[in-house]
C-alpha cells in the first residue's frame, strides 16, 4: 500500500510514537500549533467559515480563545451546508464520501480525506502497540456487514481485508448458538493475536462460550472493545470467556479515532489528531474538569471538509489525573455514552443509562434490555425473552427504575430480539424528546 498508494500511516505512527513521549507543555504546544494552522485554513478556504476571518489575529496569538467564538457544528448544520462546509482548495473527486451510523436519527454525510484516514489509522495502531499488537498481526472481526454493499463488492471488500490486512469475520448480525464451535474453529485455526467488534457483539458471543462451556484452544493478547459503551459488567463477561485483557478504544466515524485505552487502565486523548472540548448539556458553555458534558471535536487532520466543534452527541469529562505508564497525554475520565442515552426524571433530575445497566448486573436472568423514554413520564422496558427470565427479576429491575425516575407509566415487553440502530449498534438506554 505504501509503494502502490503512498500510503503513510507508518510515517504517521512514528511521528505518533514520538510525539507521546513528549511534556505535556510540549503536547499543548503541538496541538495548538495544528489547531492555528487549521483555523486560518478554514477563514480562508472554507465558505462557511469565511464570515469569521476577521478573527485572524486572535487566531494568530490565541487559537484556543478563537475557536470559542466559532458556533457549535451540529449534525443539521451539517446536512444544510455540506457543499459550504468543502474547501476550495480539495479536489473533490479525490475525497471520500463517509457516513455516520444513524443511531441518533437520519445518517449525516460528510467527507473526509486519504491524510484524514491515514492519521486515523496510525492513531490506533499507536494505542494498540501499547499492548504489543503491530501492524498486520492477525485479527478476527466480530463485526456487521456494510449494508451499502451488493454481493460481489462484499466478496471483494473480504478478500482485501483477508489478504491485505490479514483479518477475518464472523457475522455479528447473525450470531448463532449452533454455529459457535465452528466460530471457535475459524479462531484456534487462524491465531489471530487479538479480536475486535462491538461490546455488545462481544458479550453476546462471550455469553454464548460460558453457557456451552467452550474456550479457545490458543489465546489472543487481548479483545478490543470500539464503537459501543464498554460497561463494567461487559468487561468482566468478556475478559472471562476469552481469558485475556479487554482494550477500549473510543472514535466515531464522523469524529476520528479520539482515546485509547492503555494497560494501566486509563483513557489517553489523542492530542495530535483532535481538539477536544466538554460543554453544558444545555447552555454548551464548556464545564470544569470532573464534571461531564457533550463532547464537541475539531478534527485537526482534515483540511479537505473541516468540521470545526463538531457535537458527536457523546457525553464525557476529563481528569487532571496522572496516569502510571507515564504518557503526557491527557485522560477522559468518564465516556458515559450518548446524550441520548441519558433519561430525565419527573423532577427534572438528569439519569445516565449506566445506572439500568448497574440494575441488570444484580439480576441474573436479566440478558439483555432496552429502557426507551419515550416522554418525561413513560417508559417502555424491553426484556430479551429466554427460558430462565424470572418474574421476580422483571419485577426488581421495574421497581429499581421507578425508584430513580418516579412514578411514571411503565410499560414492559418481552421481545424474542431486540432490534439494533442502523449503524448494527444495541442501545440499552433511548430518550426520544430533546433534553
Amino acid at each position: 500500500m505504501e509503494s502502490v498508494k503512498g500510503n503513510r500511516i507508518r510515517a504517521n505512527l512514528i511521528q505518533l510514537q514520538e510525539s507521546e513521549r513528549l511534556s505535556l507543555a510540549q503536547l499543548q504546544k503541538l496541538q495548538r500549533d495544528k489547531l492555528r494552522t487549521l483555523l486560518l485554513h478554514a477563514t480562508e478556504h472554507v465558505p462557511f467559515y469565511r464570515e469569521f476571518a476577521e478573527l485572524r489575529p486572535l487566531i494568530e496569538r490565541d487559537p484556543v480563545a478563537a475557536l470559542e467564538h466559532f458556533p457549535i457544528l451540529t449534525k443539521d448544520v451539517v446536512r444544510d451546508h455540506f457543499d459550504r462546509l468543502v474547501a476550495d482548495t480539495a479536489n473533490r473527486d479525490e475525497l471520500i464520501l463517509n457516513r455516520t451510523g444513524g443511531s441518533t436519527g437520519q445518517p449525516t454525510l460528510f467527507y473526509i480525506d486519504r491524510h484524514t484516514v491515514e492519521y486515523y489509522e496510525a492513531a490506533r495502531w499507536r494505542g494498540l502497540s501499547w499492548w504489543g499488537i503491530e501492524i498486520g498481526d492477525p485479527c478476527v472481526m466480530i463485526w456487521g456487514s456494510p449494508i451499502e454493499l451488493n454481493r460481489q463488492q462484499l466478496r471483494l471488500q473480504r478478500m482485501k481485508d483477508r489478504y491485505l490486512k490479514n483479518q477475518v469475520f464472523i457475522p455479528s448480525f447473525d450470531l448463532r448458538r449452533e454455529k459457535l464451535r465452528e466460530y471457535l474453529d475459524l479462531i484456534d485455526r487462524f491465531r489471530p493475536k487479538y479480536l475486535f467488534g462491538w461490546a455488545s457483539a462481544l458479550r453476546l458471543f462471550a455469553d454464548l462460550m460460558q453457557e456451552e462451556q467452550r474456550h479457545l484452544r490458543r489465546p489472543v493478547k487481548a479483545v478490543l472493545n470500539t464503537a459501543e459503551t464498554l460497561h463494567p459488567g461487559d468487561r468482566e463477561v468478556i475478559e472471562k470467556a476469552f481469558q485475556c485483557p479487554v482494550i477500549n478504544e473510543y472514535g466515531a466515524r464522523d469524529g476520528g479515532l479520539l482515546a485509547y485505552e492503555c494497560p494501566s487502565g486509563h483513557m489517553h486523548v489523542n492530542v495530535e489528531t483532535a481538539w477536544i472540548e466538554a460543554v453544558d448539556m444545555k447552555d454548551k458553555t464548556p464545564v470544569r474538569t470532573g464534571e461531564r458534558g457533550l463532547i464537541v471535536v475539531t478534527d485537526l487532520n482534515n483540511f479537505s471538509m473541516p468540521r470545526l466543534r463538531y457535537q458527536l452527541g457523546d457525553v464525557i469529562s476529563f481528569t487532571d489525573e496522572v496516569c502510571e505508564c507515564n504518557r503526557a497525554l491527557p485522560l477522559l475520565g468518564s465516556l458515559d455514552g450518548r446524550e441520548t442515552d441519558t433519561l430525565v426524571t419527573l423532577d427534572g433530575a438528569y439519569v445516565n443509562g449506566q445506572y439500568f445497566t448497574n440494575l441488570a448486573r444484580i439480576l441474573p436472568t436479566i440478558r439483555q434490555f432496552q429502557v426507551v423514554q419515550t416522554a418525561r413520564n413513560q417508559l417502555i422496558l424491553r426484556l430479551l425473552e429466554h427460558d430462565q427470565l424470572d418474574d421476580a427479576d422483571i419485577k426488581a429491575f421495574v421497581q429499581g427504575i421507578v425508584d430513580k425516575m418516579g412514578n411514571i407509566e411503565l410499560k414492559v415487553e418481552r421481545v424474542p430480539a431486540i432490534e439494533r440502530q442502523s449503524s448494527g449498534k444495541l442501545r440499552t438506554t433511548i430518550r426520544e424528546f430533546p433534553l
